[in-house]
């Protein structure tokens, strides 16, 4: 059965609302270190996807593979839809392996809502180097949407960093590290998306779930000699098991199905609601409670890209659906 439009709209806002509890549940978190938390999260992700991309392909295969494949290779093209001879499968399989691993990272360092509002620049970073390496021009909506959104961030950031400058008890070495870490973010999508989308200008189509499979597997594997010895509680480990079966596994499946209804600039208009959904399940599960800095600098920036979206959506008589994942 077709989902319907407003049906889609309402599982993609089920789907942020469950990206957004990444925050919320890593403040739960009693004795797991900053690699440990990556790795089982992502580990769970992957073993999550292990299950779920057989059931899902049987109901929705993915695209036609016209390549001479080994019979391993076909088994695995069959269950998973891995393409291992696809370099732009690898190379997005290596951009997820970084976002899922900065993402966890950053919240260890700094505020959900600074990291949350840092990633929520991908869609601009995406526009740039689309601009850069497919040569798409960019409309004056989406210049002014940039530096409206870099104004946002520099008063947010300064004015924090004026603040730890007064209040010695301002850890400013971890403010920096956990921006830096989550600028990561948004410049690993771009690049995915820009990869993915010049692929098929080519003619090679990408499956986007199995490359999340990919990514959390590099990921699991890059953080495991990092993350030991273990100190993660068994409560830990089950609320990261949690993590990476509600928060990455299940809206990334049901994101693509939303994204076969609904048009671009709707899934990237809802998608925003993970920041919003973020900081207040940081705010009211985790007392994590945004300064002034955080709300007026992020109100500056999501402003910015939902102007943006809404002009572009107003001047696009019609716009491809696209097969999106926002979420880390």
């Amino acid at each position: 059965m077709k989902l319907s439009h407003s049906r889609a709209v309402l599982l993609m806002v089920v789907v942020t609302l469950l990206w957004s509890t990444a925050g919320v549940v890593s403040r739960q978190l009693e004795s797991a270190a900053r690699f440990e938390v990556t790795f089982w999260r992502s580990a769970f992700t992957a073993l999550s996807l292990l299950v779920l991309l057989p059931l899902w392909r049987r109901t929705s295969p993915g695209p036609t593979d016209r390549q001479e494949r080994s019979p391993l290779g076909r088994w695995l093209h069959r269950h998973w839809g891995l393409l291992p001879e696809s370099a732009a499968f690898w190379i997005s399989g290596v951009c997820w392996s970084v976002m899922f691993t900065a993402f966890m990272l950053a919240l260890t360092f700094t505020t959900v809502a600074n990291v949350l509002i840092i990633m929520a620049l991908g869609p601009l970073f995406t526009a740039l180097l689309t601009r850069l390496v497919i040569g798409q021009a960019l409309p004056w909506r989406t210049w002014a949407a940039i530096v409206a959104a870099g104004a946002g961030i520099v008063y947010m950031y300064g004015l924090q960093f004026l603040a730890a400058f007064d209040d010695p008890a301002i850890d400013t070495a971890s403010l920096v590290i956990g921006s830096l870490v989550s600028l990561c973010v948004p410049v690993a999508g771009a690049i995915n998306w820009t990869v993915v989308q010049r692929s098929r200008s080519h003619g090679e189509a990408i499956d986007l779930v199995p490359s999340v499979l990919l990514g959390a597997v590099i990921s699991s594997l890059f953080t495991l000699p990092l993350a030991l010895p273990f100190q993660a509680t068994d409560t830990d480990i089950a609320w990261l098991g949690l993590l990476g079966l509600a928060q990455l596994a299940i809206p990334c499946v049901l994101s693509v199905v939303c994204a076969r209804v609904l048009k671009a600039p709707e899934v990237s208009l809802l998608a925003l609601l993970e920041v919003i959904f973020g900081i207040l399940l940081a705010w009211l599960g985790a007392g994590e409670v945004p300064g002034q800095p955080v709300l007026l600098g992020g109100t500056v920036v999501i402003g910015a890209l939902v102007i943006n979206e809404v002009l572009g959506w107003r001047a696009r008589s019609a716009v491809p659906r696209i097969q999106s994942l926002d979420g880390t």
